[in-house]
């Protein structure tokens, strides 16, 4: 071996052992982090290309990560499915609940400000949420478990809703005002706005949707907004 040769072998060996030592183990995040990672990646997908069209493939690629770690997370694409419309349905129904239970205010109408404001706040209307909340619902009638899930958070606040409208009603003293229904149109009321929003956001600003959904409970509540 010639001294010119050694030189160069000496010179890969140091090259590569540099190479080596400040290369960066790859970050492992706990397993809770990655599937928030593969649901949010999840979620563009949907929003980007459809709930029929999303496969694991594409979410892999939108989260930067390999087809074995979302297997190793969820199995199956049906997992991946169920568990982020689980996520998107409890992000948003937590929040109203917990505004109607009073869990920050016991005042009555700083409850109904709020819900108001959070049911058209920046976060939930956000054009990529709602287009995800409406694929599910769309596919709800054919694929039973997508229902159910949906089904279990809209009852509870349902519920929720009747009974901060009982409370408004019995605070206020009104008459001739049913709760449940009152509850049932305003849910209505809300659900269409969102659509709207998505729909046709050129014809129906936030403000006009906000604007809309106040003067309803202004007429059914007078005194508490």
């Amino acid at each position: 071996m010639t001294a010119m040769t050694q030189k160069a072998q000496h010179k890969n060996a140091q090259t590569a052992a540099t190479q080596n030592e400040t290369k960066k183990p790859r970050k492992i995040l706990p397993r809770e982090e990655r599937r928030q990672q593969l649901i949010e990646a999840t979620i563009s997908c949907i929003a980007r290309d459809g709930l029929g069209s999303t496969t694991m493939q594409m979410v892999t690629k939108e989260a930067g990560l390999s087809l074995g770690i979302a297997n190793l997370h969820f199995e199956t694409k049906d997992n991946l499915l169920k568990e982020t419309l689980r996520y998107v349905a409890e992000e948003y129904h937590s929040g109203q609940i917990a505004i109607m239970q009073g869990q920050e205010t016991e005042d009555l109408t700083s409850r109904l400000t709020a819900l108001l404001n959070f049911q058209l706040s920046q976060g939930v209307t956000q054009r990529q949420k709602m287009a995800v909340w409406f694929a599910y619902y769309g596919e709800a009638g054919a694929r039973p478990v997508y229902q159910k899930i949906v089904s279990a958070w809209d009852r509870a606040a349902a519920k929720q809703l009747e009974t901060l409208f009982e409370a408004i009603i019995e605070d206020g003293q009104y008459r001739n005002i049913d709760a449940a229904d009152l509850a049932m149109g305003y849910s209505a009321l809300i659900d269409g706005l969102h659509l709207a929003l998505l729909v046709t956001p050129r014809e129906l600003t936030k403000k006009q949707a906000k604007a809309i959904a106040k003067d309803f409970l202004q007429r059914a509540f007078p005194k508490h907004l």
